[in-house]
């Protein structure tokens, strides 16, 4: 992932200024979803149930929020196309996706999907699309919605809680093996 990032930022410096905000445009249409499509592959291939709900709950009521916000704020975009800027939905799913890598599957996973999320923010801004508030707020709802409803993942963890009496005292007996 960090190789393809590196790729696409020489690319976009390579190209004439007018065909590079357009393309770093273009490629943050289609970069915001590789960070939540490899949250859902992710869950699947480990056969994750619980994630997969709390990366769906986390993505909707991220979107809900996003939506919501766009459909009540009214603010032009600094390149003066649309009256709904704020806040960013591509910033906030690419984040949304990368928070839940980070959360659920660990700094591993999280730090590549993190510099695309990051990649999307700056070309949001770059290409003029947004501005620096409007990319914030759309990482703020992604982290947050994330961090309100996704727990780590612990393959291979067994918890076991029986009671005890040690000379005479009642207590709990608790073992975890990972």
């Amino acid at each position: 992932m960090k190789h393809l990032l590196t790729l696409l930022l020489a690319v976009s410096f390579l190209l004439p200024q007018a065909s590079r905000a357009q393309f770093v445009e273009k490629s943050t249409d289609v970069l915001c979803l590789l960070p939540s499509a490899t949250a859902a592959v992710l869950t699947l291939v480990n056969k994750d149930e619980k994630g997969l709900k709390q990366f769906a709950l986390s993505t909707l009521t991220s979107a809900a929020l996003s939506y919501g916000l766009e459909a009540c704020i009214t603010k032009k975009r600094p390149d003066g196309d649309g009256n709904h800027a704020m806040p960013s939905t591509h910033t906030m799913i690419a984040f949304s996706g990368a928070s839940f890598l980070q959360r659920r599957y660990g700094w591993k996973w999280g730090a590549p999907a993190y510099a695309v999320a990051t990649y999307v923010a700056w070309g949001r801004v770059h290409s003029k699309r947004h501005d620096v508030w409007d990319v914030l707020a759309g990482t703020a709802i992604g982290v947050g919605c994330t961090y309100i409803f996704t727990k780590p993942f612990m393959k291979g963890v067994d918890v076991a809680v029986s009671p005890a009496v040690i000379d005479d005292a009642k207590c709990l007996n608790v073992a975890i093996t990972f």
